[in-house]
């Protein structure tokens, strides 16, 4: 994959990438990974150099966005360091249904853009795909080729929002026709497809000796 600079100028209109959609939301591009052994680390328990165990993990950020807010201000700052794991997760900034609908756009925006420039810089992404309510179905979806593989958190899916969570799943499901779905967290039954679970205790930290 070509890779190139991006200059100032782009970084500060973050228009430098293909774009689709009513919101003009950045591509990322499908991309493969071995989805016979999938683990993942937290983006707060990656190192500049890391163990060869943690190396080997995709990184994730299903953790609070304050913990990885500068990823999208100084994009590459991050950048050697994340280049040594063996894929990412593309931001998940959150989206919340009491969010003004401004803000849940600029989100996904981050999400795609963030993702896109990496995969610029011959990284491998699976992009993260989150949704509040049926209203953010006009743009939370966009911006993903179809039959990638992507990624979903279900930390913080409580049985009280189940039927709104599936609703929004089935969505997915409906408009991606992803190839695989990696689930951080435990899935609900109901959740159709080729699902990839990864427990949220199997993505602590290993030691820099390999333990």
């Amino acid at each position: 994959m070509t890779t190139f600079e991006v200059r100032n100028t782009d970084l500060f209109l973050r228009n430098s990438f293909q774009v689709t959609g009513k919101f003009e939301l950045p591509v990322v591009m499908k991309q493969r990974i071995d989805l016979s052994s999938v683990k993942l680390i937290a983006y707060s328990d990656t190192h500049r150099t890391d163990s060869p165990v943690n190396k080997s993990k995709g990184v994730h950020f299903f953790i609070d966005d304050y913990r990885f807010d500068g990823i999208y201000r100084n994009p590459e700052i991050s950048l050697r360091k994340l280049s040594q794991y063996a894929f990412l997760i593309s931001p998940d900034y959150s989206l919340y249904r009491e969010m003004p609908k401004a803000l849940q756009i600029y989100n996904v925006f981050r999400n795609r853009w963030v993702a896109a420039y990496w995969q610029t810089k011959g990284l491998i992404v699976i992009p993260c795909i989150s949704w509040s309510d049926s209203s953010s179905y006009d743009f939370c979806f966009d911006g993903i080729q179809k039959n990638s593989i992507v990624a979903i958190g279900m930390i913080g899916c409580k049985e009280g929002n189940r039927t709104s969570f599936l609703r929004g799943y089935n969505e997915m499901l409906r408009r991606i026709e992803p190839e695989a779905i990696i689930v951080f967290g435990n899935p609900f039954e109901e959740m159709e497809g080729l699902i990839i679970a990864v427990d949220y205790s199997e993505s602590r930290e290993v030691d820099r000796n390999g333990r």
